[in-house]
């Protein structure tokens, strides 16, 4: 491979990000001509085809947590740690395993952020309770080899109707029981 000085692969960047900014300003110009104003109304083509796609059959729509109840469940995960005496970090996740909050609660340790946020996407991914999915391990020893996951105590799902819409990984206390119960609380924080 060849080596290129710092310079060349800055200006290339440079060059690179122009582009896109580019692009993206006319994609904006070009949305802005067809807006529908006074002076210029859309065609009634326009209107059709923006009514037709809300009922187009391609489309998922799916359910998640909004970001007041992800804090709220995260805030009451950590304060059952803190009542408890525990020094945790908390992270919900959304139903596609993407982190929504993380709070890592005085004098938990450097690992535990990456832990929480690891048992929350298990869960989620799974729609069981990290606990259950350990024991899952005797059986399916490669489990653990998925990325992002971890298969400890300590994660707990949300559902709507039955699925998966978030997941409240906790860990930092000193067993995957008692992060697991921590968890809860904030799943049950939900229902309130």
């Amino acid at each position: 491979m060849k080596n290129t000085s710092v310079r060349a692969r800055v200006l290339t960047g440079t060059a690179a990000v122009a582009a896109l900014a580019a692009a993206g300003v006319g994609a904006v110009s070009a949305s802005a001509e067809t807006t529908d104003t006074p002076a210029a109304p859309a065609a009634p083509a326009a209107r059709a085809a923006v009514k037709a796609d809300t009922q187009n059959r391609n489309l998922a729509q799916s359910t998640g947590l909004n970001i007041d109840a992800a804090t709220r469940a995260a805030q009451a995960a950590l304060d059952a740690a803190n009542k408890a005496g525990q020094h945790v970090a908390v992270a919900v996740v959304d139903r596609d395993g993407v982190t929504r909050v993380l709070l890592k609660g005085d004098g938990a340790g450097p690992q535990a952020t990456e832990s929480a946020e690891r048992k929350a996407f298990t869960a989620v991914s799974w729609n069981a309770p990290t606990s259950e999915l350990a024991k899952r391990l005797a059986q399916a020893p490669n489990l653990k080899d998925i990325p992002g996951t971890l298969f400890l105590a300590g994660g707990a799902p949300a559902q709507s109707k039955g699925a998966p819409v978030a997941g409240i990984g906790v860990a930092g206390a000193p067993s995957g029981d008692l992060d697991e119960q921590f968890a809860q609380a904030g799943v049950a924080a939900l229902a309130k």
